[in-house]
């Protein structure tokens, strides 16, 4: 019997700067699954809902622990390869929800050291591209190791359609595009791995 070699499979942790149901960039997220499941093979993408985690108190911090939900979050981004964020602009920045959730994952130990990363954004006419800018800034502190190309930021707003009612990507092009921001991620982070 001759060996099959196995793509490994690399666990993505999913996080929306948006908290909003019908959230645009929570759309990307649902259909970077999507992609991940039908066609980009060797990655596994969950989404991480940042909505319960309680904002950044270090009061809450007692002999070492986090409250519960913190940890579970915590634990989520330490046992995932990669990190995938999408993220609206909120005053040429990152939400504060994202920026919360990040802050809270980077209290000792840092959870996201060594890991690679991605950002996908929607939204006006730069596409969310300055919160991509500024989370860059923050990934370097962090030691998040961001892939370069493709960028990706689309305009929400601008003609064709690219969302329906729900806020599901239905734009052709756009799906092409995050296929391969993933492709570049899954590529990013095995090289990272030493695989």
């Amino acid at each position: 019997m001759e060996a099959v070699a196995v793509n490994p499979v690399i666990k993505v942790a999913a996080l929306c700067g948006s908290l909003r149901k019908g959230s645009f960039n929570r759309g990307l997220l649902r259909s970077a699954i999507q992609l991940s499941k039908e066609s980009v093979n060797g990655m596994e993408i969950e989404y991480i809902d940042i909505s319960p985690l309680p904002m950044l108190n270090t009061d809450l911090e007692v002999n070492g622990t986090f409250p519960p939900v913190v940890e579970a979050f915590r634990q989520k981004i330490l046992q995932a390869d990669s990190v995938l964020f999408a993220s609206p602009e909120y005053n040429f920045s990152v939400t504060g929800p994202l920026k919360n959730a990040i802050d809270w994952a980077s209290r000792p130990p840092n959870c996201w050291a060594d890991k690679a990363a991605a950002i996908v954004s929607t939204g006006g006419s730069f596409g969310g591209g300055r919160a991509q800018y500024h989370l860059r800034q923050i990934g370097v502190y962090l030691d998040l190791h961001f892939i370069n190309k493709p960028e990706f930021y689309l305009n929400a707003f601008a003609p064709p359609a690219k969302f329906d009612s729900d806020g599901n990507l239905i734009d052709p092009p756009s799906k092409e595009k995050l296929k391969e921001v993933l492709l570049s991620l899954l590529a990013f982070t095995l090289r990272l791995k030493g695989q």
